[in-house]
């Protein structure tokens, strides 16, 4: 074997290697699924968007709640029995409306106990599905966020409180014809609060988390932690299975040339550890 066959050889296994890494990812994801799966007695979903390498150049991707998650997730509730508990992982900076919509009126519907697991965070429309669980059982600070609809860069509130502080002649037509549609997005995500909060609070209670959360009452990164989503109202625990930090272990960031800002020795200390 000459210098040149050792080149190629060496170019097909590292052209290889992030497509071997992510295939034994996906078998370890699936076995502890149902190592979850068997302890819980329950169907488990995951929800991921996490930055993840995915090609053999690199690139990592940036993903959000779309069509095709809602249908792949539609489809699992669908092929689970009513008697059976379902449980979510969700961990998502949000997305479409219509698909986290989806999503979390499928979740609502389904007969048996409905788990969502906030291990760090799941905003914008990933709380919109949090809100159709009988428990959401969140870290200690893991973080939900508020659901105002956003149009374009700008949020749909601060469009109209734009508008108010004018008068109609110094505004122009397309100024006018956002806060129209500001206006329906904002009516829109309140009632679908309400829909999916039906049943599980009162009335008033659910009306005024549902203004709370759609109406611009904090900017749409502002970050409800678990003592303020209790306070809400929302059925929250920080009973958090060390199997769901095992699971997100199995989702890692991209790696980067760069030094990483966040080292420590990952391993768990104790007192008598550290007294050794």
């Amino acid at each position: 074997m000459n210098m040149l066959d050792l080149f190629w050889l060496f170019f097909i296994i590292s052209a290889l290697q992030p497509a071997i890494r992510q295939r034994m990812l996906v078998t370890a994801r699936m076995k502890l699924m149902q190592k979850i799966e068997k302890q819980r007695k329950s169907r488990l979903i995951a929800l991921i968007h996490r930055q993840e390498t995915m090609s053999l150049l690199g690139f990592p991707l940036m993903r959000f709640i779309n069509i095709e998650d809602s249908e792949e997730i539609l489809r699992a509730i669908k092929l689970t029995d009513k008697n059976v508990p379902i449980d979510l992982i969700i961990h998502t900076p949000g997305g479409l409306v219509l698909a986290s919509k989806q999503i979390a009126m499928a979740l609502k519907n389904h007969p048996a106990k409905v788990t969502v697991f906030v291990p760090h965070y799941a905003m914008s429309g990933g709380t919109l599905i949090a809100l159709a669980a009988d428990e959401i059982v969140m870290d200690p600070n893991a973080v939900l966020g508020p659901v105002d609809p956003q149009l374009g860069k700008f949020p749909a509130a601060s469009i109209l409180a734009a508008i108010d502080k004018k008068k109609p002649e110094n505004v122009d037509d397309e100024t006018l014809i956002l806060g129209d549609v500001a206006e329906k997005a904002i009516r829109q995500i309140k009632a679908t609060v309400m829909e999916i909060l039906s049943g599980k609070m009162e009335d008033k209670k659910a009306e005024h988390l549902a203004e709370l959360l759609s109406k611009g009452t904090w900017t749409h990164d502002y970050p409800i932690m678990v003592d303020e989503a209790k306070s809400l109202g929302l059925p929250v625990s920080t009973d958090m299975p060390e199997e769901i930090y095992q699971f997100m272990n199995l989702f890692p960031q991209p790696m980067q040339r760069r030094t990483p800002a966040v080292q420590y020795i990952p391993l768990p200390y104790s007192q008598e550890t550290r007294d050794k």
